[in-house]
């Protein structure tokens, strides 16, 4: 077989043919979807949005695959920054099964509500400049998963497990080849400019509406059970060290929690005055995390990279908090 051309950039090798492909979205190093490869057999794990779809398939030809060898498409949860692209990519693989969380495969099949969703978050325009129309996904390509499910998958099973405190339509993949967990967003986000010499900087997504801190608690401690040598978040990328990247989050849970309790008691539900309190709660708290894990970054340059995530945490904050009367 002739030797296969330079990788294009986009395409990032990791151990145990594993592929990141930096789908592109809102900056370089943010979004990541992932490839597998077993016995010449492919499967996708998230896809990120419609305008990633290009370099999926193109990772597949610069990996010498052909579109009907990829045999799955599993992205960890609904949201559109991870699945948005799902059915235009499903639609270019002819053999091609979708296995969602039984939570979210309804609205994958019928797509509406999670643009309806998105559009109360971020807004019509950018809804439709960011993810444009969504395809939906045929429903005899649907598989849903079970908690504690094994895919017989090329000779590479993959585990798959229930993991709500993100999200409840979200489930992660256990990959015992590469003993990694593909965390979608439930054991947090890493961005790679906040890496130092002591390690990687993490933090809790708790992103609008489904966030539950215990719950979030006890998928992370689950998947520290299989003692995992590693974990493949969406955004962005191979970490490792999964134990003390957990000690971050559960820590900033802690903190989450206790402002949550003050704000309850303070002020009204759904007021401005308890959303301004929970941004200024979530910075300091994001800013305080990032110093104590070594962040080589400024502040201010630490808030231009974190600012959205500031904003939807808040969010995410504000329904939970809402939820507990």
């Amino acid at each position: 077989m002739p030797a296969l051309p330079a990788l294009p950039d986009f395409l990032i090798p990791l151990p145990d043919q594993v592929y990141a492909i930096d789908t592109g979205f809102a900056r370089t190093h943010f979004d990541a979807a992932y490839l597998l490869v077993s016995n010449g057999r492919a499967a996708f794990i998230d896809t990120g949005h419609n305008a990633a779809v290009p370099r999926l398939l193109a990772a597949l030809d610069a990996l010498g695959l052909a579109r009907d060898a990829v045999d799955w498409v599993i992205p960890t949860h609904v949201h559109l920054d991870h699945a948005g692209g799902l059915g235009l990519l499903v639609s270019q693989l002819p053999q091609a099964q979708v296995l969602s969380h039984p939570r979210g495969a309804r609205h994958l099949i019928d797509p509406s509500a999670l643009v309806a969703g998105a559009r109360a978050v971020y807004g019509e325009a950018e809804v439709a400049r960011t993810y444009g129309e969504l395809v939906p996904v045929p429903a005899e390509r649907m598989v849903q998963s079970t908690d504690d499910m094994t895919l017989d998958w090329a000779g590479r099973p993959l585990r798959l497990i229930d993991t709500p405190g993100h999200a409840r339509h979200h489930h992660c993949i256990w990959d015992a080849t590469s003993r990694g967990w593909f965390t979608g967003d439930t054991f947090g986000i890493s961005y790679p400019e906040f890496t130092n010499a002591s390690g990687d900087f993490i933090f809790a997504s708790c992103t609008p509406v489904q966030f539950e801190p215990a719950a979030m608690r006890t998928s992370i401690q689950r998947m520290l059970n299989a003692q995992p040598v590693c974990i493949y978040p969406t955004h962005f990328s191979r970490r490792e060290q999964p134990e003390a990247l957990a000690r971050q989050i559960f820590e900033q849970l802690d903190a989450i929690e206790a402002a949550g309790e003050q704000l309850r008691t303070t002020t009204a539900n759904g007021s401005p005055e308890r959303h301004d309190g929970l941004r200024h709660h979530m910075q300091a708290i994001l800013l305080d995390a990032a110093r104590r894990a070594g962040s080589p970054l400024d502040d201010a340059t630490a808030l231009t990279l974190l600012g959205m995530d500031v904003e939807l945490n808040a969010q995410g904050m504000g329904v939970w908090l809402d939820k507990l009367g």
